[in-house]
């Protein structure tokens, strides 16, 4: 009886040791409803995004975060959370799906998913520590019947390093299977150890197996990056094959005709928001492919802190253009709901005329202006915007106060092809010398914006609260039309 009893004590042990190795969650106190913005309750935050589906339902597999990556010691101790939904607008919440279950287990990175052969696979790295003290990142990978209940496989890691890559920076293997042959292949985020360019040695190594236990290194499918190419993305989409990549913290994307290249650039970086981290994607109904991934905290809070690891998902729905460029939009079923449209009176300050909901200045020999007051914090901006011939800038001040002292400044620029919000910017946007449609979120201390439903840009703005919103334009004459506010409905969580 006593043997009984001390085994018994000793499992309960071992149970209580494993669940203090990662953070809690409690999937049952989070959001059901709509995860545009959405961050998870008990000072939790998301992390990086790796979207899978299946059948027409989209499974939103996340990083948990607890301490913006200072966990364990600053090695993150992350683990894998998910979101499922089949309309993108009633979801599901799991429990952590891949957990830290083992001491020497300092992280559960990011990863990807495959189904193949009745199964899910997930694929992922796992951060540790070595014998010398020295960091590692080293491959594992999950098997599970329904994509949610997931056993890790032995040997854990399965692959340790690859000849000529870096060990400390061996990370983010995005997964398919090449269903002729039954290959898996890995694209993982690493740096050559000897580049030609030593500042351009970052690379995606190829890895392919057909039993995941021998592995064979083919050429790399992306050289001569500033930094480690992180969070890869791979897909096929219309005849197009995508390949997607962190560098420096900003994503992008090249295009090919063929799997491995060579690549093309696309004609402009649509998924190059500086404030969405980690952009990954995964198909949809009806040929549809929805991105997500991450709004960053800001130090300190301010709006001029930089990056902090861990915030607010995002998603976007992607559009192909005829030559394989993607643009960008807010996926309909996940803008906001709103209250009926606030009626608010335009003030013409100056060189400007107002009638109704329709702005017009006249701005020639310098800088005209009009404002809205008593804007709501929370709401859904929507209007067009039509040049009149040439002008030099042109847009708005939102969060704003008297004389637009303070806010946040919406600037269009024709001539540069930029569009700026706050401190952070988009390029490479034509178009902007024409009549354009104009879709503002302002929630919380987010402010997301869709330009003519190709390109995005979104900031976290969390300081500036004024009531006023002001409209302006820079030696030229611009129309601002139809411009209507709805307050945002406070959602149940």
């Amino acid at each position: 009886m006593k043997k009984c009893l001390l085994s018994l004590l000793l499992i309960m042990g071992s149970i209580c040791l494993k669940a203090q190795l990662g953070v809690r969650y409690d999937p049952k106190i989070q959001s059901t409803r709509n995860l545009q913005y959405w961050r998870p309750k008990g000072n939790l935050f998301v992390g990086d995004c790796m979207p899978f589906s299946k059948n027409g339902a989209y499974s939103f597999y996340w990083l948990l975060d607890s301490a913006h990556h200072a966990s364990l010691k600053g090695l993150g101790g992350h683990q894998w959370a998910l979101s499922t939904t089949n309309d993108l607008k009633n979801w599901k919440q799991e429990p952590v799906v891949l957990g830290i279950d083992e001491e020497w287990e300092k992280s559960i990175c990011t990863g990807s998913i495959v189904f193949y052969m009745n199964r899910y696979y997930a694929f992922y790295a796992t951060r540790l520590v070595n014998k010398e003290g020295q960091v590692n990142e080293q491959l594992s990978y999950a098997i599970s019947p329904d994509g949610v209940h997931f056993e890790k496989q032995k040997p854990n890691p399965f692959y340790t390093s690859a000849p000529g890559y870096s060990k400390r920076d061996f990370r983010d293997p995005k997964v398919f299977v090449d269903e002729k042959t039954g290959e898996f292949h890995l694209f993982v985020s690493s740096w050559q150890e000897n580049p030609i360019l030593r500042h351009a040695g970052g690379a995606l190594v190829h890895l392919t197996s057909k039993d995941l236990k021998d592995w064979k290194v083919l050429d790399p499918v992306l050289t001569g990056q500033s930094s480690v190419p992180e969070c890869p993305d791979y897909f096929l989409w219309n005849g197009w094959y995508y390949l997607i990549y962190g560098d420096n913290g900003d994503t992008y994307y090249v295009k090919s005709r063929s799997p491995y290249g060579p690549w093309e650039e696309p004609r402009y970086q649509t998924i190059n928001e500086s404030w969405i981290n980690v952009v990954k994607t995964a198909e949809f109904k009806n040929n549809r492919r929805i991105a997500a991934g991450w709004i960053p905290s800001r130090d300190q809070n301010k709006d001029n802190g930089g990056e902090r690891f861990g915030g607010n998902a995002i998603f976007r729905e992607l559009l192909q253009e005829t030559d394989g460029t993607l643009s960008a939009k807010f996926p309909a079923e996940m803008i906001p709901e709103t209250g009926p449209e606030v009626q608010l009176k335009m003030v013409a300050d100056l060189y400007a005329t107002a009638s109704g909901q329709n702005l017009s200045i006249k701005a020639t020999n310098g800088v005209g202006a009009a404002h809205l007051e008593a804007v709501p914090q929370n709401c859904r901006i929507t209007m067009e915007i039509v040049p009149n011939g040439p002008v030099d800038e042109y847009g708005l001040y939102l969060r704003s106060n008297d004389h637009a002292e303070a806010g946040y400044k919406l600037n269009f620029s024709p001539n540069s092809q930029t569009v700026s919000l706050g401190n952070t910017m988009i390029k490479a946007v034509a178009g902007l010398n024409k009549p354009i449609n104009v879709d503002i979120i302002v929630k919380d201390d987010i402010i997301d914006i869709s330009i003519d439903r190709k390109r995005c840009i979104v900031n976290r703005t969390p300081e500036q609260k004024g009531e006023l919103l002001w409209f302006y334009a820079k030696h030229g004459e611009v129309n601002f039309k139809s411009v209507k506010v709805y307050p945002l409905k406070e959602e149940d969580q």
